[in-house]
């Protein structure tokens, strides 16, 4: 997956906004409240996961648990360049689901999301 490609599947989902943080990160959020970020440098990316995938991915050694957010059930990828673009997209559709679902009924409609 590319930079840009990682960028445009973020902010296809319903009511994702980019924000510029960290120095240049790319952090990618709904109503404020993050569910992936792509670093500057556009080489790795990570993004909320679920319980399942977090153990899936961590224990495969495809991801390892992101840093400061491992709690949260978080991962990491060191390499974007090595990720399928449908794999990835199905991730941040998913991660932007989770995020989503924590929502308030009012701010889901405002946004647009079901």
């Amino acid at each position: 997956m590319t930079p840009e490609a990682f960028d445009k599947a973020c902010l296809a989902l319903p009511g994702a906004t980019l924000s510029i943080q960290w120095g240049d990160d790319h952090v990618f959020k709904v109503a404020d409240k993050m569910f992936a970020v792509r670093a500057a440098a556009g080489d790795s990316f990570s993004f909320k996961a679920s319980d399942v995938a977090f153990e899936v991915l961590t224990e495969s050694g495809r991801a390892k648990p992101a840093p400061y957010l491992a709690r949260a059930q978080w991962v990491w990828f060191a390499d974007m360049a090595l990720e399928d673009d449908t794999d990835v997209a199905g991730w941040l559709a998913t991660a932007h689901a989770l995020i989503a679902a924590k929502l308030t009924r009012k701010t889901k409609a405002a946004l647009g999301i079901s």
